[in-house]
């Protein structure tokens, strides 16, 4: 099914359960797919996925965005389909989502879950902070530069790069300390993404939450350890 926001089309996907609404919010270049083997292991809930734009069958905003735009998209579909109360599940991008969405509207979340979640400004290393430097100093004096972007970033229309950039700008951390709901946060100890430094830091800022480290996982640590995270995330929710 599709919701119109500002014009354009937005891809939703809902189950039919009788229990409480979980919403899933899939990382930055991911769709509904993203999550749709853990939604259907959640058969006692109402499941609402969405793709957001301009991913799967989302169509490409007009605008340039910022992340309080894509907050402001959930809130008004959660309203469209009186949906009062949620639960979400977030990876990656879809925990920025998540945080910011949790911080403003703290009366609509019920419980959380934070898996390999954005949010938390990164640390650099020395070489890493030197080489920004030198991108900067060359860029200021009019020298050309070969594109040294990540792949999703490459991928991206015009439009688009502007929308990463202000995403990734944004850091969170004071949004994190106005969550009040339980939240658990979930992380694969080989997560090169985002690092568990970031789970520890989003653990110390929002009170009652807890971290659960996945030893052999990476960035998407609920597939890695799928039955393991289907047993916590059930337990936590219910």
């Amino acid at each position: 099914m599709f919701y119109e926001f500002r014009g354009k089309k937005v891809h939703l996907k809902k189950t039919k359960g009788k229990g409480d609404w979980i919403v899933f919010l899939h990382g930055w270049g991911g769709t509904i797919k993203s999550f749709e083997c853990v939604a259907e292991k959640f058969t006692e809930h109402k499941c609402l996925l969405i793709d957001f734009p301009p991913f799967g069958e989302s169509e490409e905003m007009v605008d340039v965005w910022n992340l309080s735009d894509y907050v402001e998209m959930l809130r008004e579909i959660l309203n469209a389909f009186e949906i009062d109360k949620v639960k979400i599940i977030a990876h990656s991008f879809g925990g920025r989502v998540a945080i910011l969405f949790a911080s403003i509207y703290t009366d609509k979340v019920e419980k959380l879950i934070l898996v390999d979640s954005a949010g938390i400004k990164p640390k650099f290393n020395i070489i890493v902070k030197l080489k920004i430097l030198k991108y900067k100093l060359l860029k200021k004096i009019g020298f050309k530069q070969k594109n040294k972007g990540s792949a999703d970033y490459k991928l991206l229309s015009s439009k688009m790069k502007k929308t990463f950039v202000n995403i990734i700008n944004e850091h969170l951390e004071k949004q994190c300390e106005r969550i009040n709901c339980p939240t658990l946060i979930i992380f694969g100890k080989k997560d090169k993404e985002t690092p568990i430094y970031m789970a520890k830091k989003l653990n110390s800022l929002i009170k009652n939450s807890a971290v659960i480290i996945f030893k052999n996982a990476r960035h998407f640590s609920y597939i890695d350890n799928f039955n393991d995270f289907i047993l916590i995330a059930k337990s936590f929710l219910n």
